[in-house]
């Protein structure tokens, strides 16, 4: 990956609208004007989106191909109808930014993907440039790239025949989430959730080389949401490997492997999950217990010991629990 920092600013959460003139003093106070005073401001947020998605060409400075996407993405996000009357050759013309050299560029234009992605007849569409996405979020070390691109994958459908790609890139994923920022760790950590529940990922999700450290990322003293969404990426693996598919093989793991910091013999999850038990944050507490449960219990209500991992859950099975924690992980 290459290394470059950029900082953008994101459309989500702002605000803006155009607003019909009248005189000082008088406003619209009867139907007949409060129509008009409504198609005039629908006809001028009308011309706002076409307006920009008419200027947006690939031969004008970095700048203002900066402020148009910016003006597509807060105009998307705003202007519902005006953006579902748009049309997928938009939203090919939008894409097309994506290979733009600029990386501020690429930036904006998953900004304005995501921003489409939020209207259902265009999320097929956006799914086909699925892998030119990954593929900017594993070449580009940058901490704006990752949390952009991973907002608009996760808030789209991954086809299983990208199984394949996936499966590829998933040590520079696990990379972002080892090395980035907490946006970026979070985002990811979603990402991640997600392909752990695609069957034919599991294994390689499992047998992903990882730092020794891995295991510091559940210190209590990380931000509350991190920890949180790590808790539930490790609930997903719990669920995964009680699956039937999973238990009817005898799987081998490499020595480094997210499966064995995690699930082996020498593991640190245990006393990590006592801790965060008592975290001050509600919702660690709960989905900490809720992994405990996980690894605790199978659906006959025995401790579960899968390849040699019984001391882990057996660390767990000898301690007292708050039992209004546990009632509310359920």
């Amino acid at each position: 990956m290459r290394e470059r920092k950029c900082c953008e600013v994101e459309a989500d959460g702002l605000y803006g609208s155009s607003k019909p003139c009248f005189p000082p003093g008088r406003q619209p106070s009867n139907p007949p004007e409060l129509a008009i005073a409504h198609q005039s401001k629908s006809e001028i947020e009308s011309r706002e989106l076409r307006g920009h998605l008419s200027s947006l060409n690939p031969r004008l400075d970095d700048y203002s191909k900066n402020m148009i996407l910016h003006g597509i993405t807060r105009s998307a996000y705003l202007l519902d109808t005006e953006a579902s009357s748009c049309t997928y050759d938009d939203i090919k013309l939008v894409a097309s930014f994506l290979d733009d050299p600029d990386v501020g560029i690429k930036i904006q234009t998953l900004h304005a993907l995501k921003a489409f992605a939020g209207i259902w007849k265009f999320r097929i569409r956006i799914q086909e440039y699925i892998p030119k996405v990954l593929e900017i979020i594993t070449d580009i070390w940058d901490s704006d790239v990752h949390i952009a691109g991973l907002r608009l994958l996760n808030g789209l459908q991954l086809p299983d025949h990208l199984n394949v790609l996936l499966r590829k890139l998933l040590p520079a994923l696990m990379e972002i989430l080892q090395m980035g920022n907490t946006l970026s760790q979070v985002q990811v950590l979603k990402f991640l959730s997600s392909l752990v529940q695609k069957e034919n990922l599991l294994f390689d999700i499992m047998n992903c080389q990882v730092h020794p450290e891995f295991i510091n990322l559940f210190q209590t003293s990380r931000p509350g949401n991190l920890l949180f969404e790590l808790l539930v990426f490790v609930e997903r693996l719990c669920e995964g490997r009680l699956t039937p598919h999973y238990q009817s093989v005898h799987w081998e793991y490499n020595e480094l492997s997210l499966h064995e910091v995690l699930f082996g013999d020498d593991s640190r999850l245990a006393d990590c999950l006592l801790s965060l038990i008592i975290h001050p944050e509600e919702e660690v507490q709960i989905q900490a217990c809720r992994v405990i449960l996980k690894l605790q219990l199978n659906e006959d209500g025995e401790i579960v010991g899968i390849h040699g991992t019984d001391s882990t859950y057996s660390t767990l099975s000898d301690c007292n629990f708050d039992h209004t924690v546990f009632e509310a992980a359920h």
